[in-house]
């Protein structure tokens, strides 16, 4: 089975077991959150030990498949990011825990606590030795910001002509309906966030694998930045979706 560069239809679990040990250099995984969510199959309704089961289970199979330079990001909830994050760092070294702000904005909501407008995204390395490349995903520091630094202690700084290290906090607005990036997912990321993932954390050639491929955006970011791919999903409508936009990826000129 030739993986590279497309989404395979299938159950995760499986799949993963089908990897050389040793082979990933990045994993991005934004796996079912038992949220009840219609994905076309129940596996997003699962009970709470049921679903951190699974969890732990397509982890274990997952961390040997990653190389000892490795970086994995996990998307969570705050209802189960506790659990999943204390259960990675007994299998890996746990380097940020990164807040991503929706920009849900207030339309009424919750009336018995507050509401939850953020998810919990895990970064964990399998070693010292895992990439990172801060300045390929430097924010840009604006005009007034660098007029406000102009006395002398700032001239020449490096950090103020490339910009600075994006916070541990990623204000990026989810993807409303008329949004030109949403497909017919549920639960799409938007390629901001997934596209800094893999520039901070691989680097050209490398492979990256996304065990819950969904509309195939992890792909999307990898191959624009000259990554190498392999996606799983268990639904073939959405195979169809991520394929359908990898394919398109792929036609376009190529900068590198």
């Amino acid at each position: 089975m030739n993986l590279d560069d497309l989404v395979v239809l299938g159950d995760a679990l499986s799949l993963i077991s089908e990897l050389d040990d040793g082979s990933i250099d990045l994993v991005i995984a934004d796996p079912p959150y038992s949220l009840g969510k219609d994905f076309g199959n129940d596996s997003d309704r699962r009970q709470s030990n049921e679903f951190l089961e699974w969890t732990f289970a397509w982890i274990d199979l997952l961390v040997p498949k990653m190389k000892d330079t490795a970086s994995f990001y996990v998307f969570a909830t705050w209802k189960f990011s506790p659990e999943i994050f204390g259960y990675l760092k007994t299998k890996m070294t746990m380097i940020n825990e990164i807040i991503w702000d929706r920009r849900v904005p207030s339309m009424g909501g919750s009336t018995r606590k507050f509401s939850s407008v953020h998810d919990n995204i895990g970064l964990f390395v399998k070693s010292s030795g895992y990439t990172f490349d801060l300045d390929a995903v430097r924010i840009p520091y604006d005009e007034e910001t660098k007029k406000a630094r102009s006395r002398s202690i700032f001239v020449g700084k490096k950090w103020l002509e490339v910009g600075y290290n994006p916070k541990d906090v990623w204000s990026v607005s989810r993807l409303h309906r008329i949004h030109s990036e949403r497909t017919d997912h549920p639960t799409q990321k938007p390629l901001e966030i997934i596209e800094r993932m893999v520039k901070a954390s691989s680097k050209e050639n490398d492979l990256v694998l996304d065990p819950f491929a969904g509309s195939g955006t992890t792909g999307v970011a990898a191959l624009r930045n000259g990554r190498r791919f392999i996606g799983f999903e268990l639904n073939p409508d959405y195979v169809q979706i991520a394929n359908d936009r990898l394919v398109a990826e792929q036609d376009k000129p190529r900068l590198f």
